[in-house]
């Protein structure tokens, strides 16, 4: 259930982003906020962080980090264009898709690496599966933005 709720909010969003023409991309949600190509970066990066965050993978792209998830947006970045934002977004949830569809499932109670043995122990339920499911509700947090911008694109 976890993973088919990713699944679909990472289609969503897909879905949602590829209804854009280039020049849509660099609308701000709403005057004064992200941009949507920002928000497009920002979840790449931060999905291809998770790999690392479960302990799955290497992070890709960390000098992006800087750019979409310690920095605000930025109109005046152009570190990745709409294409290669494209292609960065498919290679990371194609890898994803595939590390996560071959997790034995006991492995998905396992301890993350974004907290201790420690407050694992405390806290057991904060495990990976929990990760994932914190990230697709990030993804519908985010969609739920965009489509704001062009509600028809849903």
């Amino acid at each position: 259930m976890a993973l088919h709720s990713w699944n679909t909010q990472v289609a969503r969003a897909e879905k949602i982003f590829n209804g854009f023409t280039e020049t849509e991309l660099y609308t701000p949600v709403a005057p004064g906020k992200n941009r949507i190509l920002y928000l497009y970066g920002h979840l790449a990066v931060y999905h291809d962080l998770l790999k690392e965050t479960l302990g799955l993978g290497k992070f890709t792209r960390p000098e992006l980090a800087a750019v979409f998830l310690q920095s605000p947006d930025n109109p005046g970045d152009t570190t990745l264009s709409p294409a290669e934002l494209k292609e960065y977004w498919g290679s990371i949830h194609n890898e994803l898709k595939e590390l996560f569809t071959n997790l034995p499932a006991e492995e998905w109670f396992k301890r993350h690496n974004a907290m201790t043995d420690e407050d694992f122990e405390k806290d057991p339920s904060r495990n990976r599966l929990s990760v994932v499911l914190n990230r697709a509700n990030h993804i519908a947090y985010h969609i739920g933005q965009i489509i704001l911008v062009k509600p028809t694109n849903n």
